[in-house]
């Protein structure tokens, strides 16, 4: 690979990250494109490196939205306003309320798509990304505790366990690697699925005036059926080389990613009360669609990069991780309660 490394000292995290930014640019550069010196740029060139960060990410954030987003936010627009007709609801503020569902959720996905891209390369990517797309499941939960409203708080980590699969499934019918995907071990992939989208919905068959004591036998048969699932996941393969985002994204991804949750939090309230929508409903059906689109959209990467395990892992994985965070919220809410 043509390219170069920094000459001098370079001590810090971001002296290095940007030196790998800066080689991958080079390395892409054709020999002969000129430059302002009448040649490469020296490797000492900070600025010129953090430029090119700063395009690549420009470019990354370019890329992560598509046609396909619209049609999602599309559907989150009917649902509210078709809420707001049937419950006699403000129409015109549930299309507000929906646009602001629809910016959160973006800023989240996005702010995800990031972490993720900083990521790139490592041992176990399909396992590491299904913990990280998990992320506005957790703002999710941690918002429906601050409100002491159980119910929502495990609606949307618990929804998005069929949602998950179902856009698995659309994922593989894109790309056309449904045969490929379901090659090998057919009757545990479909078992393993089956058994995460079960344990999610027995969630609602337990009546509230016996949550005192069911919710814990609950939680204990969750943990030991999912922490089994997830020991005997199988041996993910090597990622392919593959350009990753410098590191020095993370902190501003994360940061974005928190103050997306407060608004979330103020959105959905809203949304609630000028639809007339139960906030579980909207957990359950909204949010857990669109807490899935970055498992969606990591997923159909995935796939075309020809990683069809590290794709099933991704979705297996969040979907275990999905349920850790509903116990979660029960184990919090029990102790809050009873």
């Amino acid at each position: 690979m043509r390219g170069v490394l920094f000459s001098g000292p370079a001590n810090t995290e971001i002296a290095r990250t940007l030196a790998v930014d800066f080689n991958r640019y080079c390395a892409l550069r054709p020999a002969d494109a000129p430059s302002r010196r009448g040649g490469r740029l020296p490797p000492s060139n900070l600025l010129h490196a953090l430029h090119t960060s700063v395009n690549n990410i420009r470019s990354y954030l370019r890329d992560s939205v598509d046609r396909i987003d619209f049609v999602v936010w599309g559907l989150v627009i009917v649902f509210f306003q078709v809420s707001a007709a049937v419950n006699g609801g403000d129409g015109p503020m549930s299309l507000l309320a929906a646009l602001g569902i629809i910016a959160a959720m973006l800023l989240i996905s996005t702010s995800i798509e990031v972490l993720i891209g900083t990521m790139r390369n490592m041992p176990g990517i399909g396992t590491l990304i299904g913990f990280i797309t998990n992320g506005p499941e957790a703002l999710v939960l941690l918002i429906g505790l601050l409100d002491n409203d159980i119910i929502f708080a495990s609606s949307t980590p618990l929804g998005s366990n069929p949602m998950n699969v179902l856009l698995f499934f659309l994922a593989t019918t894109l790309t056309g690697t449904v045969a490929v995907v379901w090659a090998r071990r057919i009757v545990y992939r479909y078992l393993v699925f089956i058994a995460t989208i079960a344990i999610a919905l027995s969630f609602y068959l337990i009546p509230v005036e016996m949550y005192g004591s069911w919710l814990m036998y609950w939680l204990i048969g969750v943990l030991a059926i999912s922490g089994l699932i997830f020991a005997t996941r199988p041996a993910e393969e090597l990622p392919e080389d593959d350009v990753a985002l410098s590191r020095i994204w993370m902190l501003p991804a994360l940061a974005v990613l928190v103050g997306a949750g407060v608004l979330l939090d103020f959105v959905v309230t809203m949304a609630s009360d000028v639809s007339m929508a139960p906030k579980g409903v909207i957990g359950f059906i909204v949010l857990s669609t669109m807490t899935s689109w970055p498992e969606f959209k990591s997923t159909l990467s995935l796939l075309r990069k020809d990683m069809p395990l590290a794709a099933f892992l991704n979705i297996l994985v969040s979907n275990i991780t999905n349920l850790w965070l509903a116990c979660l919220g029960v184990l919090i809410y029990w102790l809050l309660s009873f």
